[in-house]
């Protein structure tokens, strides 16, 4: 069974989408770390997130592939795992931008096809149950409000940073940002982000992880 998960940044679909994994036995697909990969592909090759031109034909130098050692996910970039590397504010505001572009999600959504024909996978993205897995048996629209989200994304970088509010951005700031790529994502030209018109939306603003999950399973074992 195919299970795909959808939302926008910062509703937890990463974390909910490997527990839900592991509670069934199947593979987590992250295809965010694949699109964050491609972003970093970019940046460390100097490309300009407005030249389209240059994302297009520098995508195509990227060979991205996942692995699994000890049951841990391994995102593989041209050879190197770079998987310590793709949760940077530039990583993700690079990616927000280089994911709308179709050579990328082409050669992108091939691969993420690929391994579901072969196993039993939870996928989380953007559009994965409007684009890549269209099929999945369940489909779940994770969400919730900006200002719970960047809250979450605050504590976070907080706890990176061993609490020095100086060395993290300001709470509005954050919520911004935020509200900035919901928009970019919603209203990009090809597979914009918007809930199926078969998934089941579970707004996670006032739930906890477990709450979540265990929602999930609910709708996966229906």
């Amino acid at each position: 069974m195919n299970i795909a998960i959808d939302g926008p940044a910062g509703a937890g679909k990463s974390t909910i989408a490997k527990l839900v994994a592991k509670n069934l036995g199947s593979i987590y697909v992250d295809t965010g770390a694949m699109y964050r990969a491609m972003a970093l592909f970019m940046i460390k090759n100097n490309v300009d997130s407005g030249d389209i031109e240059a994302i297009e034909k520098t995508c195509e130098n990227a060979d991205i592939s996942i692995v699994y050692e000890d049951g841990a996910q391994h995102v593989i970039l041209n050879g190197e795992d770079v998987t310590p590397f793709l949760r940077t504010e530039e990583v993700g505001n690079m990616a927000s931008v280089s994911s709308a572009n179709q050579c990328v999600r082409t050669k992108l959504v091939a691969l993420q096809q690929k391994l579901a024909k072969t196993t039993s996978v939870v996928m989380d993205g953007r559009d994965i149950g409007t684009v890549v897995l269209p099929d999945a048996e369940c489909k779940i629209y994770l969400t919730a409000s900006t200002h719970t989200r960047a809250l979450r994304r605050y504590k976070e970088l907080l706890e990176k940073a061993d609490g020095d509010k100086s060395k993290v951005a300001a709470l509005e700031e954050i919520e911004k940002d935020i509200a900035d790529r919901d928009y970019r994502d919603m209203h990009r030209e090809h597979s914009p982000l918007m809930q199926a018109k078969d998934a089941h939306l579970v707004d996670s603003s006032d739930m906890t992880i477990d709450e979540v999950v265990r929602e999930i399973m609910r709708i996966a074992k229906k």
